[in-house]
């Protein structure tokens, strides 16, 4: 089937960077576009070039609203609106609400995105669980960020195990703060985006952000923090038993990994695969389950994330990592278990 979409002045922007916008319409869509003096051509099946039109006329409409699409953002709804049908681009970046983190005015670009800064939102406790690049520590920062600024905490506590990822570094120079800074730089690079470098290093001095192992937990109770736990799949159980319970009064905790990159040594079982087993029926507890089409760094990121998945899923490696969260028993009254396979909000009692 072929269909004509008549188009005005500008949507060559929708084509994007050497027609990388276009090409993943017509990879995900299986059809083919062709550009002409008012209007384009889909050809393909009926089902997916009347897809194709309802994404073009919402992307004009969005334009002659005035909104402004960049285009990273762009291909990342893209991605979206071609694999889940029921969305549309329209709504998914309306639905999107932009929030200022400090310097910085974000909107979640996937709905599991949006789903975690929700349950980040009403929950004291969520997890993050999910493959590389699909925004979990970011959008936490952020969170923290604005939760700081916005004086509902008087401190942000950034901390993650300090593991080699598959190699050995051997001895590091330095104070000990500097032996560990480099297992704690994704929590800094993520800090200094949000926050002015200046103002930064003036948080860090006071201990109003505290940037530090899991190691040094060990005994606290943290009040009146927002405190996130980054790479939690290489923490032993007792370890994330440990995290857990420094959760103090008007405190929030965000806990991210990705079961599938797991480099605690000799095979010990992850805290993360465990917790949630643990904690599937605690009331207040909100799981977001993240996947490739989360995704939003270079798109061959995605295509890795998936390659990988299948590869495993193939050959039967890391049989360990698979969690299957959608086979357990269903979460009573009060559990929010959010995501790709998973439940849906539950409102607290």
């Amino acid at each position: 089937m072929k269909i004509s979409v008549p188009v005005s002045k500008g949507i060559e922007s929708f084509f994007g960077t050497r027609d990388e916008n276009i090409r993943l319409l017509e990879r995900n869509l299986g059809i083919r576009s062709f550009l002409r003096h008012d209007h384009i051509e889909f050809e393909g099946q009926e089902r997916s070039v009347e897809r194709a039109r309802l994404i073009v006329e919402d992307y004009q409409t969005l334009v002659e609203e005035g909104h402004v699409l960049t285009n990273a953002d762009l291909n990342n709804f893209l991605r979206v609106v071609t694999s889940e049908e029921q969305t549309t681009l329209r709504n998914l970046y309306l639905s999107g609400r932009q929030r200022s983190f400090g310097k910085k005015i974000l909107a979640p670009k996937t709905p599991n995105q949006r789903r975690y800064v929700e349950a980040i939102e009403k929950h004291d406790l969520t997890f993050g669980i999910g493959p590389a690049g699909t925004g979990k520590t970011y959008l936490a920062v952020a969170m923290a960020v604005a939760a700081l600024l916005g004086k509902q905490v008087s401190r942000i506590i950034l901390t993650r195990p300090a593991v080699e990822a598959g190699e050995k570094l051997g001895f590091l120079p330095g104070t000990f703060q500097e032996k560990v800074d480099p297992y704690l730089r994704p929590l800094y690079d993520a800090l200094y985006d949000m926050v002015e470098a200046e103002k930064v290093e003036k948080l860090l001095e006071k201990n109003t952000i505290e940037v530090a192992p899991i190691a040094f937990m060990r005994g606290r109770t943290l009040n009146d923090a927002y405190i996130i736990v980054d790479e939690s799949q290489n923490c032993t159980p007792d370890q994330m038993k440990m995290i857990l319970t420094r959760l103090g009064f008007n405190s929030k905790m965000v806990v991210t990994g990705d079961i599938t990159q797991i480099d605690l040594p000799g095979g010990k079982r992850s805290g993360l695969i465990e917790v949630c087993e643990v904690l599937k029926s605690v009331e207040g507890v909100a799981f977001v389950h993240f996947d490739d089409k989360d995704v939003v760094r270079h798109s061959l990121v995605q295509r890795i994330v998936r390659a990988y998945e299948s590869y495993s899923e193939r050959t039967g490696i890391g049989r360990q990592m698979v969690l299957r969260l959608d086979e357990s028993a269903a979460a009573p009254a009060g559990v929010a278990r959010v995501g790709a396979s998973a439940a849906v909000e539950v409102p607290d009692a």
